[in-house]
């Protein structure tokens, strides 16, 4: 074994050297005798292939994109063969590969190179994102499957009658062109707003069934990725619906081991042409790929949690470039990055025309303006206003009512009831909650119940609620409304969908259950809690929420959507687009906005954050390096304590580098330098280093 650039610390202790690889090993001779093998190892130092002798014995069954097991500084790890060739770089001798895990090419050569790029748009490595896509091996799944056919043969033919309809697709201009492209084998790449409270023959799954059935007539696979099970569950019924029973697969942590493995192996070996799935069914093995599709790609549900922390969007996009395949980035709305890409034209807008929109928005209403201000003076101020109270009370005698709530919990903050001073704890300074009624209230950061002190500010031990959830709403709504069935939606306990009789639903945002046949009204309660939200997604993020309850109002003059605990008049943009229903106006002025600061994603920024002595010593030695006069580096600034496993409260700090214009490789090229280096010499202290954060504090 050799690396194909230089032996890397540690690498030199191997076990079974054998000779250069151009000898005879028992008489037969080993055409292309050496494999480059990326290892399954964390070190981003180690972020290359190395060379391994194939022995006579393995040479049939050592394929580029094989598992394998090999030697690698005196353990044996997991690999992928990336090729074979007939000479190595390296005049030494090399170890052998020792055995061959399974006979599928699990690593296909359109996802190696995406993988690859993938990891060098994140500054990663290859093995990382191979972690990512590539799920671990399931003997009895691959046992109980029928063997993959010849990957170079044609594509077998679409089922019949899976073509020719595009109803979904009539209100949007644009619309049947796309499908005509797509059937045709085309690879178009658009960025479509749906239209709210359709019924669901016309809704978005079915709307993405039509387009999976005109790929699917021109020869081609589909790969449809969602944020969350509610949503794959919805899109799997329109695709059994359009396509048939059996035609796609579902991929989603929910399934275990082996039958997630199976579902995997039937899109590789080519027994199944379309996958819809959460976040990881981005790098799905469909064979011959000709649409890729993400729902709602500003839900931070479709960001990878783990390093390099690539975005799903970001992989289909790599992946329809590679293929030539369609991409379709679809929502209610969709992110500033991808509005970034429709200012570049490197996708197109697919939208309903103006009067269509209005035909079927929601009807928004505003607490507190018009002449809801005249019958209510508080209206503005109040939590639940009486617009708001009528609104339940005059529909929740014909149907069920949503109510969203922007947090989960009882009473998340807890302050004094005179003078209004929030409480804290007396061990660590968190903030205090109190967990459910008649409960002892306790601290959101250690834990600790809260000692009954006077307040410090006036001497009262009254307390109050500051920011009350969704269990505490649905308990005062319960008391409004006696004898109505009220129900609480969140994550972990997510209702997936109730029926057309009355009731009350209090959910919190992405948790809202679908209701047959629509709500009769929707309360968007506390939208100062989403429009306040330190970060600069702010106003995005709190359109995209409200957005989803509303677009599940049924499509009627009574049916209305109340929000509450905003500013009446107050011009924020996210509540204008809202009642507008405008996504676009809304994302069209935050790019503006980004374009004159230089912020994302005009510009890419890293954060990274550590360690105070590992962060101060990275900032000296980037404004010192050359490539400081193209990296902006910005801070550092206090990251909040918090109390860690041992009681203590480390500090840390962060800094944001930003590139300099449109050329992000110096910014790209600092943070692999970070990460290598730390690596290779075992570096003490902690630090995080991403690209293209989420979002950032501000």
């Amino acid at each position: 074994m050799t690396s194909t650039h230089s032996d890397p610390a540690g690498a030199g202790d191997q076990l079974s050297l054998v000779p250069a690889p151009s000898a005879r090993d028992g008489g037969d001779v080993v055409t292309r005798p050496v494999a480059r093998v990326v290892i399954d190892t964390p070190l981003a130092h180690l972020d290359r292939a190395f060379e391994y002798v194939v022995p006579a014995e393995l040479s049939d069954r050592v394929e580029p994109g094989v598992r394998v097991r090999v030697r690698f500084a005196g353990r044996d790890h997991d690999g992928f063969v990336l090729d074979r060739v007939a000479s190595a770089e390296h005049a030494g001798k090399l170890a052998p590969v020792r055995r061959v895990v399974g006979e599928d090419i699990v690593l296909t050569p359109h996802l190696a190179r995406v993988c690859r790029q993938v990891a060098d748009h994140y500054a990663g490595t290859l093995s990382d994102v191979l972690r990512l896509a590539i799920p671990p091996r399931h003997a009895r799944a691959e046992k109980g499957l029928e063997p993959c056919c010849d990957l170079e043969a044609p594509a077998a033919p679409p089922p019949a009658g899976v073509a020719g309809s595009d109803a979904a697709w009539q209100d949007y201009p644009a619309g049947p062109a796309l499908l005509r492209r797509l059937a045709a084998g085309e690879g178009p790449a658009a960025a479509w707003s749906a239209l709210p409270g359709r019924p669901a023959s016309l809704d978005w799954p079915a709307a993405i069934a039509e387009a999976v059935a005109a790929t699917l007539a021109s020869g081609r696979g589909s790969v449809v990725v969602v944020p969350d099970h509610r949503d794959l569950a919805r899109v799997g019924v329109a695709l059994t619906e359009r396509l048939g029973a059996d035609r796609h697969v579902e991929l989603s942590a929910a399934l275990g081991p082996g039958a997630r493995y199976r579902a995997w192996l039937s899109l590789l070996r080519g027994h199944r042409r379309v996958v819809v799935g959460t976040r990881a069914t981005a790098y799905a093995p469909v064979r011959a790929p000709g649409l890729f599709v993400v729902w709602d790609d500003s839900d931070d549900l479709l960001r990878e949690p783990r390093t390099p922390y690539p975005h799903v969007r970001e992989i289909l996009r790599l992946r329809a470039h590679d293929t030539g395949a369609g991409l379709l980035v679809a929502g209610f709305g969709h992110s500033v990055e991808v509005q970034h890409w429709v200012q570049q034209r490197r996708v197109h807008p697919v939208a309903a025309a103006p009067a269509t929109r209005r035909q079927w928005a929601p009807r928004i209403v505003v607490a507190g303006e018009g002449h809801d201000a005249a019958r209510d003076e508080a209206a503005d101020r109040a939590r639940i206003p009486s617009a708001a109270w009528r609104a339940v009370h005059d529909a929740v005698r014909t149907g069920p009512v949503l109510v969203q709530v922007p947090r989960r919990g009882y009473a998340l903050a807890v302050q004094c009831s005179r003078c209004r001073h929030p409480v804290r704890c007396g061990h660590c300074g968190g903030p205090t909650q109190l967990p459910g009624p008649e409960q002892q209230p306790t601290c959101r950061w250690c834990g600790e119940p809260h000692a009954r002190a006077p307040c410090p500010e006036c001497g009262s031990s009254a307390l109050r609620s500051a920011v009350v959830g969704e269990q505490r709403t649905a308990e005062e709504i319960g008391r409004a409304f006696v004898g109505v069935s009220v129900r609480t939606s969140r994550a972990g306990q997510v209702l997936a969908e109730v029926d057309d009789r009355p009731g009350i639903v209090v959910a919190t945002p992405g948790a809202e259950p679908v209701a047959h046949g629509g709500y009769h009204a929707v309360l968007l309660l506390d939208g100062w809690a989403l429009l306040d939200r330190p970060g600069l997604d702010a106003p995005i993020e709190a359109w995209r929420r409200w957005a989803g309850a509303a677009a599940l109002l049924r499509r009627a003059p009574d049916a209305r959507v109340v929000v509450t605990g905003v500013v009446p008049h107050g011009g924020a943009r996210a509540l204008e687009a809202l009642v507008r229903w405008a996504p676009e106006w809304l994302l069209s002025a935050e790019l503006d906005d980004r374009s004159d600061l230089g912020l994302p994603p005009v510009r890419r920024i890293a954060q990274v954050t550590g360690d105070v002595a590992v962060v101060a010593d990275l900032t000296e030695r980037l404004q010192a390096a050359p490539a400081g006069a193209v990296i902006e580096v910005l801070g550092p600034t206090t990251v909040p304590a918090r109390l860690d496993a041992s009681g203590e409260t480390p500090a840390a700090q962060q800094i944001v580098l930003r590139s300099e214009g449109s050329d992000d490789e110096a910014l790209v090229a600092a943070v692999r330098e970070l990460r290598t280096s730390r690596s290779a010499h075992k570096a003490p202290g902690h630090v995080v280093a991403v690209l293209d954060p989420a979002d950032i504090g501000v």
